[in-house]
Protein backbone atom coordinates (compact mmCIF):
# COMPACT_ATOMS: atom_id res chain seq x y z
CA UNK A 1 0.00 0.00 0.00
CA UNK A 2 1.30 3.45 -0.95
CA UNK A 3 0.34 6.22 1.50
CA UNK A 4 1.05 9.94 1.68
CA UNK A 5 1.13 11.82 4.99
CA UNK A 6 0.93 15.60 4.75
CA UNK A 7 2.98 16.41 7.82
CA UNK A 8 3.88 13.10 9.42
CA UNK A 9 6.42 14.27 12.02
CA UNK A 10 4.09 15.86 14.57
CA UNK A 11 3.03 14.72 18.02
CA UNK A 12 0.30 12.38 16.79
CA UNK A 13 1.51 11.62 13.28
CA UNK A 14 5.08 10.65 14.20
CA UNK A 15 3.90 7.45 15.88
CA UNK A 16 1.65 6.67 12.89
CA UNK A 17 4.57 7.22 10.49
CA UNK A 18 6.81 4.87 12.45
CA UNK A 19 4.17 2.15 12.71
CA UNK A 20 3.25 2.48 9.02
CA UNK A 21 6.85 1.82 7.96
CA UNK A 22 7.12 -1.08 10.40
CA UNK A 23 3.96 -2.61 8.90
CA UNK A 24 5.42 -2.50 5.40
CA UNK A 25 3.47 0.48 4.05
CA UNK A 26 5.26 2.45 1.34
CA UNK A 27 5.10 5.78 3.14
CA UNK A 28 5.67 9.23 1.67
CA UNK A 29 5.92 12.31 3.88
CA UNK A 30 5.18 15.72 2.39
CA UNK A 31 6.34 18.50 4.68
CA UNK A 32 8.79 21.38 4.99
CA UNK A 33 11.39 19.29 6.83
CA UNK A 34 11.44 21.61 9.85
CA UNK A 35 10.32 19.30 12.66
CA UNK A 36 12.81 18.19 15.33
CA UNK A 37 11.18 14.76 15.18
CA UNK A 38 12.98 12.73 12.52
CA UNK A 39 11.16 10.86 9.79
CA UNK A 40 11.34 7.09 10.23
CA UNK A 41 13.96 5.19 8.27
CA UNK A 42 12.42 3.88 5.09
CA UNK A 43 9.97 6.72 4.51
CA UNK A 44 10.18 8.69 1.27
CA UNK A 45 10.61 12.40 1.97
CA UNK A 46 9.02 15.02 -0.26
CA UNK A 47 10.05 18.49 0.86
CA UNK A 48 7.43 21.06 -0.06
CA UNK A 49 4.98 23.46 1.54
CA UNK A 50 1.46 22.12 0.95
CA UNK A 51 0.23 25.73 0.82
CA UNK A 52 2.36 26.31 -2.28
CA UNK A 53 0.21 24.56 -4.87
CA UNK A 54 2.64 24.88 -7.76
CA UNK A 55 5.54 23.47 -5.73
CA UNK A 56 3.36 20.67 -4.34
CA UNK A 57 2.12 19.61 -7.77
CA UNK A 58 5.69 19.55 -9.04
CA UNK A 59 6.91 17.59 -6.02
CA UNK A 60 4.14 15.00 -6.32
CA UNK A 61 4.61 14.70 -10.07
CA UNK A 62 2.54 11.71 -11.25
CA UNK A 63 2.39 9.88 -7.93
CA UNK A 64 -0.87 8.16 -7.01
CA UNK A 65 -1.67 6.90 -3.51
CA UNK A 66 -3.96 4.37 -1.93
CA UNK A 67 -4.52 6.85 0.90
CA UNK A 68 -3.61 10.46 1.68
CA UNK A 69 -3.74 11.80 5.24
CA UNK A 70 -3.68 15.52 5.96
CA UNK A 71 -2.46 16.00 9.53
CA UNK A 72 -2.17 19.78 9.28
CA UNK A 73 -5.43 21.04 7.72
CA UNK A 74 -7.36 23.44 9.94
CA UNK A 75 -9.61 25.53 7.66
CA UNK A 76 -12.20 24.86 4.93
CA UNK A 77 -9.94 26.64 2.44
CA UNK A 78 -7.22 24.08 3.10
CA UNK A 79 -9.73 21.26 2.64
CA UNK A 80 -10.84 22.79 -0.66
CA UNK A 81 -7.19 22.77 -1.73
CA UNK A 82 -6.85 19.11 -0.73
CA UNK A 83 -9.96 18.05 -2.61
CA UNK A 84 -8.60 19.75 -5.71
CA UNK A 85 -5.12 18.24 -5.30
CA UNK A 86 -6.08 14.67 -4.48
CA UNK A 87 -9.39 14.11 -6.27
CA UNK A 88 -7.54 12.14 -8.95
CA UNK A 89 -4.47 11.12 -6.93
CA UNK A 90 -5.80 8.95 -4.12
CA UNK A 91 -8.21 6.14 -3.36
CA UNK A 92 -8.88 7.60 0.09
CA UNK A 93 -8.46 10.96 1.81
CA UNK A 94 -8.28 11.08 5.61
CA UNK A 95 -8.83 14.35 7.42
CA UNK A 96 -7.56 14.72 10.98
CA UNK A 97 -10.28 16.65 12.74
CA UNK A 98 -10.69 17.04 16.51
CA UNK A 99 -12.88 15.57 19.25
CA UNK A 100 -13.22 19.15 20.52
CA UNK A 101 -15.70 19.60 17.67
CA UNK A 102 -18.29 17.58 19.59
CA UNK A 103 -21.09 19.39 21.38
CA UNK A 104 -19.92 21.72 24.18
CA UNK A 105 -21.18 21.44 26.81
CA UNK A 106 -22.08 17.79 26.13
CA UNK A 107 -25.76 16.94 26.54
CA UNK A 108 -24.91 13.32 27.32
CA UNK A 109 -21.95 11.01 27.86
CA UNK A 110 -20.20 9.00 26.61
CA UNK A 111 -19.55 10.78 23.34
CA UNK A 112 -20.12 8.67 20.21
CA UNK A 113 -19.43 9.48 16.57
CA UNK A 114 -23.11 10.42 16.20
CA UNK A 115 -22.86 13.11 18.88
CA UNK A 116 -23.69 16.44 17.27
CA UNK A 117 -20.79 18.71 16.26
CA UNK A 118 -21.33 22.06 17.95
CA UNK A 119 -18.72 24.18 19.70
CA UNK A 120 -19.90 27.81 19.99
CA UNK A 121 -16.88 28.87 22.06
CA UNK A 122 -13.64 27.70 20.45
CA UNK A 123 -12.81 29.01 16.97
CA UNK A 124 -10.35 26.15 16.37
CA UNK A 125 -13.17 23.63 16.79
CA UNK A 126 -15.61 25.58 14.61
CA UNK A 127 -13.05 25.58 11.80
CA UNK A 128 -12.65 21.81 12.14
CA UNK A 129 -16.44 21.40 11.97
CA UNK A 130 -16.53 23.50 8.79
CA UNK A 131 -13.80 21.28 7.30
CA UNK A 132 -15.85 18.18 8.06
CA UNK A 133 -18.97 19.70 6.53
CA UNK A 134 -17.12 20.43 3.28
CA UNK A 135 -15.81 16.86 3.11
CA UNK A 136 -19.26 15.40 3.75
CA UNK A 137 -20.59 17.57 0.94
CA UNK A 138 -17.84 16.35 -1.40
CA UNK A 139 -18.62 12.74 -0.48
CA UNK A 140 -22.33 13.16 -1.10
CA UNK A 141 -22.02 15.14 -4.33
CA UNK A 142 -19.09 13.43 -6.03
CA UNK A 143 -18.25 10.41 -3.82
CA UNK A 144 -14.94 11.96 -2.82
CA UNK A 145 -13.48 9.06 -0.78
CA UNK A 146 -13.07 10.79 2.54
CA UNK A 147 -12.65 9.48 6.07
CA UNK A 148 -12.75 11.71 9.16
CA UNK A 149 -10.69 10.98 12.28
CA UNK A 150 -11.19 12.87 15.53
CA UNK A 151 -8.33 12.61 18.03
CA UNK A 152 -8.87 13.88 21.54
CA UNK A 153 -5.98 15.00 23.77
CA UNK A 154 -3.14 12.92 22.31
CA UNK A 155 0.40 13.25 23.66
CA UNK A 156 3.94 12.01 23.20
CA UNK A 157 6.96 12.29 25.47
CA UNK A 158 7.40 15.97 24.58
CA UNK A 159 3.90 17.16 25.51
CA UNK A 160 2.84 18.02 29.04
CA UNK A 161 -0.96 17.96 29.33
CA UNK A 162 -1.35 21.19 31.31
CA UNK A 163 -1.63 24.69 29.86
CA UNK A 164 1.74 26.32 30.45
CA UNK A 165 3.81 23.23 29.76
CA UNK A 166 7.02 22.82 31.73
CA UNK A 167 6.38 26.05 33.64
CA UNK A 168 3.75 24.11 35.64
CA UNK A 169 6.29 21.40 36.51
CA UNK A 170 8.80 24.08 37.49
CA UNK A 171 6.23 25.62 39.83
CA UNK A 172 5.57 22.21 41.37
CA UNK A 173 9.28 21.62 41.90
CA UNK A 174 9.65 25.02 43.55
CA UNK A 175 6.75 24.25 45.90
CA UNK A 176 4.51 26.89 44.34
CA UNK A 177 0.78 26.55 43.84
CA UNK A 178 -0.55 25.50 40.44
CA UNK A 179 -3.97 26.22 38.96
CA UNK A 180 -6.50 23.51 38.17
CA UNK A 181 -9.64 24.73 36.43
CA UNK A 182 -13.03 24.16 38.04
CA UNK A 183 -13.07 21.93 41.10
CA UNK A 184 -10.60 19.47 39.58
CA UNK A 185 -13.12 16.63 39.32
CA UNK A 186 -14.18 16.85 35.66
CA UNK A 187 -13.07 13.79 33.70
CA UNK A 188 -10.56 13.95 30.87
CA UNK A 189 -9.09 11.49 28.39
CA UNK A 190 -5.38 11.43 27.52
CA UNK A 191 -4.21 9.16 24.70
CA UNK A 192 -0.62 8.08 24.07
CA UNK A 193 0.32 8.64 20.43
CA UNK A 194 1.43 5.01 20.05
CA UNK A 195 -2.02 3.85 21.13
CA UNK A 196 -3.58 6.24 18.64
CA UNK A 197 -1.38 4.79 15.88
CA UNK A 198 -2.62 1.26 16.58
CA UNK A 199 -6.18 2.48 16.13
CA UNK A 200 -5.38 4.60 13.10
CA UNK A 201 -3.38 2.27 10.85
CA UNK A 202 -6.30 -0.12 10.11
CA UNK A 203 -8.22 2.79 8.56
CA UNK A 204 -5.67 3.22 5.78
CA UNK A 205 -7.01 1.84 2.52
CA UNK A 206 -10.02 0.39 4.32
CA UNK A 207 -13.14 0.59 2.17
CA UNK A 208 -15.36 0.25 5.24
CA UNK A 209 -13.99 3.58 6.46
CA UNK A 210 -14.95 5.57 3.35
CA UNK A 211 -17.63 8.13 4.19
CA UNK A 212 -17.25 7.45 7.91
CA UNK A 213 -16.01 9.35 10.97
CA UNK A 214 -14.12 7.82 13.90
CA UNK A 215 -12.67 9.07 17.12
CA UNK A 216 -9.64 7.30 18.56
CA UNK A 217 -9.07 7.84 22.27
CA UNK A 218 -8.01 6.06 25.41
CA UNK A 219 -10.55 4.32 27.65
CA UNK A 220 -8.76 5.65 30.74
CA UNK A 221 -10.64 8.54 32.35
CA UNK A 222 -8.84 10.79 34.82
CA UNK A 223 -9.88 13.87 36.76
CA UNK A 224 -7.77 16.98 36.26
CA UNK A 225 -6.67 16.68 39.87
CA UNK A 226 -5.42 13.17 39.12
CA UNK A 227 -3.62 14.35 35.98
CA UNK A 228 -1.74 17.01 37.94
CA UNK A 229 -1.00 14.61 40.79
CA UNK A 230 0.34 11.97 38.41
CA UNK A 231 2.61 14.53 36.77
CA UNK A 232 3.81 15.71 40.17
CA UNK A 233 4.52 12.09 41.18
CA UNK A 234 6.52 11.56 37.97
CA UNK A 235 8.42 14.79 38.70
CA UNK A 236 9.21 13.58 42.22
CA UNK A 237 7.25 16.23 44.09
CA UNK A 238 3.87 16.92 45.65
CA UNK A 239 1.41 19.17 43.85
CA UNK A 240 -0.18 22.12 45.66
CA UNK A 241 -3.39 22.60 43.70
CA UNK A 242 -5.63 25.66 43.64
CA UNK A 243 -9.08 25.21 42.09
CA UNK A 244 -10.20 28.26 40.12
CA UNK A 245 -13.34 28.61 37.93
CA UNK A 246 -12.65 28.51 34.20
CA UNK A 247 -14.47 31.78 33.52
CA UNK A 248 -12.31 33.47 36.19
CA UNK A 249 -9.19 32.21 34.37
CA UNK A 250 -10.66 33.40 31.06
CA UNK A 251 -11.00 36.92 32.45
CA UNK A 252 -7.21 37.04 32.84
CA UNK A 253 -6.21 35.05 29.75
CA UNK A 254 -8.81 34.75 26.94
CA UNK A 255 -6.73 32.19 25.00
CA UNK A 256 -6.39 29.88 27.99
CA UNK A 257 -10.03 30.50 28.82
CA UNK A 258 -11.21 29.64 25.32
CA UNK A 259 -9.43 26.28 25.45
CA UNK A 260 -11.07 25.59 28.81
CA UNK A 261 -14.62 26.80 28.19
CA UNK A 262 -14.57 25.37 24.67
CA UNK A 263 -13.07 22.02 25.63
CA UNK A 264 -11.20 21.07 28.80
CA UNK A 265 -13.68 22.43 31.36
CA UNK A 266 -16.15 19.74 30.25
CA UNK A 267 -15.86 16.04 30.98
CA UNK A 268 -14.67 14.06 27.97
CA UNK A 269 -15.61 10.38 27.95
CA UNK A 270 -15.68 8.53 24.63
CA UNK A 271 -17.28 5.31 23.39
CA UNK A 272 -14.60 3.72 21.16
CA UNK A 273 -16.73 0.80 19.99
CA UNK A 274 -16.71 1.92 16.37
CA UNK A 275 -12.92 2.06 15.92
CA UNK A 276 -12.45 -1.13 17.93
CA UNK A 277 -14.52 -3.05 15.37
CA UNK A 278 -11.90 -2.20 12.72
CA UNK A 279 -8.80 -2.23 14.93
CA UNK A 280 -8.67 -5.27 17.25
CA UNK A 281 -5.10 -4.44 18.32
CA UNK A 282 -6.23 -1.04 19.55
CA UNK A 283 -8.94 -2.71 21.60
CA UNK A 284 -6.53 -5.05 23.36
CA UNK A 285 -3.72 -2.76 24.53
CA UNK A 286 -3.13 0.70 25.91
CA UNK A 287 -0.49 2.74 27.71
CA UNK A 288 -1.77 4.15 31.05
CA UNK A 289 -1.05 7.81 31.68
CA UNK A 290 1.09 6.97 34.72
CA UNK A 291 3.57 5.31 32.33
CA UNK A 292 3.21 8.17 29.87
CA UNK A 293 3.96 10.69 32.62
CA UNK A 294 7.17 8.84 33.48
CA UNK A 295 8.15 8.97 29.82
CA UNK A 296 7.41 12.69 29.63
CA UNK A 297 9.47 13.56 32.70
CA UNK A 298 12.36 11.34 31.58
CA UNK A 299 12.46 13.29 28.31
CA UNK A 300 12.46 16.69 30.02
CA UNK A 301 14.98 15.66 32.68
CA UNK A 302 17.35 14.17 30.11
CA UNK A 303 18.25 17.64 28.81
CA UNK A 304 17.93 20.84 30.88
CA UNK A 305 17.53 22.84 27.67
CA UNK A 306 14.08 21.31 27.29
CA UNK A 307 12.99 22.71 30.65
CA UNK A 308 11.80 26.03 29.31
CA UNK A 309 10.06 28.27 31.84
CA UNK A 310 7.80 31.05 30.60
CA UNK A 311 8.21 33.94 33.07
CA UNK A 312 5.14 35.71 31.66
CA UNK A 313 2.93 32.66 32.27
CA UNK A 314 4.51 32.13 35.68
CA UNK A 315 3.61 35.68 36.72
CA UNK A 316 0.12 35.28 35.24
CA UNK A 317 -0.53 32.22 37.42
CA UNK A 318 0.62 34.13 40.48
CA UNK A 319 -1.68 36.98 39.52
CA UNK A 320 -4.71 34.72 38.99
CA UNK A 321 -4.17 32.88 42.28
CA UNK A 322 -3.69 36.11 44.22
CA UNK A 323 -6.83 37.68 42.73
CA UNK A 324 -8.92 34.60 43.37
CA UNK A 325 -7.77 34.09 46.95
CA UNK A 326 -8.29 37.79 47.68
CA UNK A 327 -11.89 37.45 46.54
CA UNK A 328 -12.62 34.56 48.90
CA UNK A 329 -14.61 35.40 52.03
Amino acid sequence: MKVLFIGGTGIISSACSQLAVERGIELYLLNRGQSFRPAPDGAHLIQADINDLAATRKALDKLHFDAVVDWIAFTPEQIERDIHLFRQRSGQFIFISSASAYQKPPASLPVTESTVLDNPIWEYSRQKIACEERLVQAYREEKFPMTIVRPSHTYDKTLLPMHGGYTVIDRMRRGKKVVVHGDGTSLWTLTHHKDFARGFLPLLGNLQAIGQAYHITSDEWLTWDQIHEIMAWAAGVKAHLVHIPSDFIAAFDPVWGESLLGDKAHSAIFDNSKIKRLAPEFASSSIPFARGAEEIMAWYDADPRRQEVDPIFDRLVDQIIAAYEAALP
